[in-house]
C-alpha cells in the first residue's frame, strides 16, 4: 500500500513538473499582456497617486489604457478634459464630485468594479477617502487636464 501511494505521489509530481517545463508560447503580434510583475508604476511629482500606462502613450494623439492607484486622502481639484474617458473601479471606493466648487463632502462613491465615463469638457473631481483606489482609464489622447475651481 505504501509503495502504490509513493508511486502515484511520484507520478503526480513528475506530470506537474513537466507540464510546467512545457509551458506554451504566443505571438505577442497577436496578443500581448503585462503579468502584475511588468506593470511599472510611477508616482506623481506631488505623490498623491501613480500610475502605469498599459498600452499607448496619454500625451500622444491615439488611444491609452492607464492605471492609476490613488493613496488614502487624496483628491483631484476641479478640473475638466477634453476628450470623453472611460474608466473601471479595480480595487476600493473611488470618490467622484462635479461642478467647480470642490466640496469632498458632496463626492459619490463608486465601489470596485463600477464602470464610469467623464465627459469630455465637463468639470469634475475625484479621488481616494479612507483607502487606496485603483482605476482603470481608456481613452483618447492627448489626455490633458485643465485646472477650472472656483474659488
Amino acid at each position: 500500500m505504501m509503495k502504490r501511494i509513493g508511486f502515484f505521489t511520484l507520478f503526480a509530481v513528475v506530470v506537474n513538473a513537466g507540464s510546467l517545463g512545457f509551458a506554451g508560447d504566443i505571438d505577442r503580434s497577436i496578443a500581448d499582456f503585462k503579468t502584475p510583475a511588468e506593470i511599472k508604476w510611477v508616482r506623481n511629482v506631488a505623490g498623491t497617486n501613480e500610475s502605469a500606462v498599459l498600452f499607448g502613450d496619454p500625451s500622444k494623439p491615439g488611444p491609452y489604457v492607464q492605471r492609476t492607484k490613488w493613496f488614502p486622502g487624496n483628491m483631484s481639484r476641479p478640473h475638466f478634459h477634453p476628450n470623453d474617458r472611460f474608466f473601471v473601479v479595480i480595487s476600493g471606493t473611488w470618490w467622484m464630485g462635479s461642478g467647480d466648487k470642490f466640496d469632498p463632502d458632496s463626492t459619490v462613491p463608486v465601489p470596485a468594479g463600477s464602470y464610469v465615463i467623464h465627459y469630455g469638457n465637463k468639470i469634475h473631481y475625484d479621488g481616494a477617502k479612507n483607502e487606496e483606489v485603483v482605476i482603470q482609464v481608456w481613452g483618447m489622447g492627448p489626455a490633458t487636464s485643465t485646472p477650472a475651481e472656483k474659488r
